[in-house]
């Protein structure tokens, strides 16, 4: 489960560079771009991870 959270960022990150790409950036936008959508996503990761992890486990009696 865990390796969600690192796919997540791993998305985010190219995500943030191809953005920033897009938009005419130069390498410190590109760095800024792909922080901050891995942190995103990352942490959209985490709460899936949880979520995921919730609805899985065997209730206890």
């Amino acid at each position: 489960m865990e390796m969600i959270i690192i796919g997540f960022a791993i998305i985010g990150l190219l995500w943030g560079l191809i953005s920033a790409s897009r938009r005419g950036g130069n390498i410190k936008d590109k760095c800024q771009y792909a922080t901050v959508y891995g942190i995103a996503m990352a942490l959209a990761g985490l709460f899936i991870t949880i979520g995921l992890a919730w609805m899985t486990q065997t209730p206890t009696a």
